[in-house]
């Protein structure tokens, strides 16, 4: 092909005058639609008509619209045509005329138009814990603000509270409540999703086919769930023993489970990191381990822990009384061993194990519960994007939260490309110094807030007892009471169980910022 792209974002580029024999690679690279502005016999026989291309271009699998533009008559009905494409076809898209000229300038045109009539202070991806939260903040400090949360669901989770579902202490019904109820007075709530950024021109595309121009945008979507990635586990989730607490439908099925089994073998699984909630994994097999010790069936029950990785948490300071949870449940530990097959019916999972010699041979475990954490990743739309890192997370300086390419761009949450823990109790802090940072950029101040990578995991090791492991970047140990954070205690279960929940809903997601400072 001898015409070069011009990539004008991720989902649309425009590219001078195409030929049949140029459309092979059109589809390799990906593109899904054409779209031809070069009118027909503009210039000559040298020149392949609209309708040979469209029948090489559907032979491809490629959609082909053909929307004529002459150079010297470009108007706004033909935007407003553009616009009415952009959200009926496949993208990404690729248009055409002459030189790629007048593909751009219409684009242009109708990217204007759209920004104009949908243009926000700021622009939110995700109405999650951090989305709500940092609107309701940012509200609270500046009512004048004109701000959107883009967030397709219509209801919103209180995900902590699943591993407690899964271990018979919370309804799983009082973890969910409509979007609508937690958009915060003011808010405008699109119920879409963003298919591609485009923060040259400040604007997000829509999976409605609509563009939003912003001055600030705040990235916050949370991360992907890839179930996918562990071969026969999608067809078996929900039955034949394999459940998860990372799903708000499956979390009860784990209590029926748990509950059921008088014997057998229990195993419980953990993900490469990073993951949502690094002590969820082994905080189900705690709560499992505690009713069947109460219940005394402890004994008839082999338990074994499968992690991906060489430690059993990333923070030192804590092994030590987790390990001695480990011990009193009479709990195995599989070290760099990595779920990567089930067959639910045949009551079997296949690791991956890594030995010291670093090969990998795959082993075959029989099961009567089988509790899976999936891989997890950032959301598609961030890794395919300009702004993520090279792992694939929103890049951000890891201190202001502040994208290094995009000065108007923030992020938070479990989408960033930060080393701490991915928590809601990390979001809640991190709402602060966005919310702050963010205003301060807007007044044309320098950056006022710092974020040393405070996360939560109240490891909850028994029914009525948590260990509370607060920490920030490094490692370091950032307790908010002054007790040893490694003794497991009744209060800290108090505070998991009892008065975050109600704190979340009534104070995090209305913007009050209890203990949110960090340093």
């Amino acid at each position: 092909m001898d015409q070069p792209i011009n990539r004008l974002d991720e989902m649309f580029a425009t590219c001078g005058q195409l030929h049949p024999d140029d459309l092979p690679h059109i589809a390799q690279q990906g593109y899904r639609s054409i779209i031809c502005n070069r009118p027909d016999h503009e210039g000559g026989s040298e020149q392949p008509t609209s309708e040979s291309l469209r029948r090489h271009a559907e032979a491809l699998g490629l959609n082909f619209v053909y929307l004529p533009v002459i150079p010297s008559t470009l108007h706004q009905g033909q935007a407003q045509q553009l616009h009415t494409l952009l959200s009926t076809l496949p993208p990404p898209i690729l248009a055409f005329c002459r030189t790629g000229n007048r593909s751009t300038q219409l684009y242009r045109m109708t990217c204007e138009n759209e920004a104009a009539s949908s243009q926000y202070d700021i622009v939110i991806m995700g109405g999650g814990s951090a989305g709500i939260g940092v609107a309701a903040s940012l509200l609270r400090r500046s009512p004048e603000l004109k701000i959107a949360v883009v967030e397709p669901s219509d209801h919103h989770y209180y995900q902590p509270a699943w591993t407690l579902v899964g271990g018979g202490a919370y309804e799983a019904a009082d973890t969910v409540r409509p979007m609508a109820s937690v958009i915060p007075e003011g808010v405008t709530w699109i119920q879409a999703s963003v298919s591609a950024f485009a923060p040259e021109r400040q604007s997000v595309l829509l999976s409605n086919g609509k563009q939003l121009g912003y001055q600030q945008l705040i990235v916050c979507p949370g991360l992907q769930l890839a179930w996918e990635r562990i071969e026969g586990l999608e067809d078996t989730l929900g039955q034949h023993g394999v459940t998860s607490n990372y799903r708000y439908d499956l979390a009860p099925y784990t209590w029926k489970l748990v509950q059921s089994l008088k014997r057998g073998k229990a195993l419980f699984t953990q993900p490469g990191m990073p993951i949502k909630c690094a002590g969820a994994p082994q905080k189900a097999m705690y709560l499992s381990c505690d009713h069947w010790l109460r219940h005394g069936v402890l004994n008839e029950i082999q338990v074994e822990f499968n992690l991906a990785g060489a430690a059993l948490f990333g923070v030192p300071d804590f092994v030590p009384p987790l390990m001695a949870y480990v011990e009193k449940y009479q709990a195995s530990l599989a070290f760099q061993s990595n779920l990567v097959a089930v067959d639910g019916p045949g009551k079997t999972a296949w690791f991956e194990v890594t030995s010291s010699d670093g090969s990998i041979n795959r082993h075959a475990k029989p099961f009567d519960l089988l509790h899976v954490v999936p891989p997890q990743q950032a959301p598609d739309v961030i890794r395919r994007s300009s702004l993520a890192d090279a792992a694939g997370w929103l890049e951000v300086d890891p201190a202001t939260l502040q994208h290094p390419r995009h000065s108007n761009i923030f992020a938070l949450g479990d989408v960033c490309g930060t080393s701490n823990a991915k928590t809601a109790a990390a979001a809640r802090k991190q709402i602060v110094v966005v919310a702050e940072n963010l205003l301060a950029l807007r007044e044309g101040l320098p950056l006022p807030s710092r974020y040393d990578g405070y996360g939560s995991c109240p490891l909850t090791v028994e029914k009525g007892k948590v260990i509370l492991a607060e920490f920030g970047y490094g490692g370091k140990l950032l307790p908010t009471f002054p007790l040893d954070p490694k003794v497991a205690r009744k209060s800290a279960w108090l505070l998991k169980a009892t008065v975050l929940p109600r704190f979340y809903w009534n104070g995090m997601l209305k913007g009050r910022e209890w203990l949110t400072r960090c340093g």
